[in-house]
């Protein structure tokens, strides 16, 4: 039988973490409107031991993130305004880094009363340049006091934005082989939002190992007289596709099932309106492959019930 230790006490502490993250590099603002402007940054140094981040404004603490964004959208501004941002990382230990190098701004002033939105981006168009990174490029749009910012969305969730200026975006951070549907809008000064551009549909190069694609493709919504009518083509599995799920506005809605033997090609299905005109939807569709798991969702698409529909 083993005594116990001499000298008395266990097991000696861990020490202390007491190393701060490296400092993130390639802080970058820009005015989105008169009153919000778009911090993005470079991931920090050694990131695996980045808890998350904060934006600083002059030393006052404005957002903290966690480790997996590197962008935000500071709100809540004052027009016609400078302001000067900086970007630290936090470790588990609660450890900061020192603040990144400052980088200043200043809100436009909107002209008044103005509340027309821009033009929506024409001719939309992606590329998918690796299985996490995608680019996006457009035609500007126009607007009467001048674009001051487009965001990127996915899903109509804003993921990216880049000054007016510019007429593309760099889009990280994406999963490997899944379908993502973008648009785009462009901003004014005064915050007015033009309509969504075209969706454009991407699917992120499959890592390594990667399985063949299972999201359905080519999905279509379109609004009619109290119906609106999907039309999609169904993932090559090896085998029937006799099963999809219908999500309505990001929750489950119904599962389409064909008793006998599934449509060749192109699929559809037609679900009742009634809700009033103007009521906005957003459908995305999986489906069940032959293992009996479900597949990748198609990209998503958004479709208004128009006038005389309900």
């Amino acid at each position: 039988m083993l005594g116990g230790c001499s000298g008395g006490g266990g097991a000696a502490a861990a020490p202390k973490d007491t190393v701060p993250p490296a400092v993130p590099a390639g802080v970058t603002v820009q005015a989105s409107s008169a009153t919000s402007v778009h911090v993005m940054w470079e991931r920090a140094a050694e990131a695996e031991g980045v808890a998350g981040y904060e934006v600083f404004q002059r030393g006052t603490r404005v957002k903290a993130l966690p480790a997996a964004k590197t962008m935000v959208d500071v709100e809540s501004l004052e027009p016609g305004t400078a302001y000067d941002f900086t970007v630290r990382a936090k470790d588990a230990a609660g450890n900061l880094s020192a603040p990144s190098k400052a980088v200043s701004v200043t809100t436009p002033r909107p002209k008044r009363d103005d509340r027309q939105p821009p033009t929506a981006p024409a001719s939309v168009r992606g590329k998918v340049e690796s299985a996490r990174v995608v680019v996006l490029d457009w035609r500007p749009a126009k607007d009467d006091t001048g674009v001051t910012a487009y965001d990127v969305y996915q899903e109509d969730s804003r993921i990216h934005s880049v000054p007016g200026s510019a007429a593309s975006a760099r889009v990280e951070g994406l999963r490997p082989g899944t379908v993502y549907s973008f648009t785009v809008r462009a901003r004014d000064a005064a915050d007015n939002s033009s309509p969504d551009s075209a969706p454009v549909d991407l699917t992120t190069r499959s890592g390594p190992g990667g399985d063949e694609p299972t999201a359905p493709t080519g999905l279509t919504a379109t609004a009619g007289k109290g119906e609106v009518v999907l039309r999609w083509t169904p993932p090559e599995t090896g085998a029937p596709v006799r099963e999809h799920q219908l999500y309505l506005n990001g929750k489950f809605a119904t599962t389409i099932v064909w008793g006998g033997e599934p449509p060749a090609g192109q699929a559809a299905y037609t679900f009742a309106v009634t809700d009033p005109p103007g009521t906005r939807y957003s459908v995305k569709l999986r489906a069940k492959l032959p293992d009996g798991t479900w597949g990748d969702f198609s990209a998503q698409r958004t479709v208004v019930v128009p006038p005389g529909a309900g």
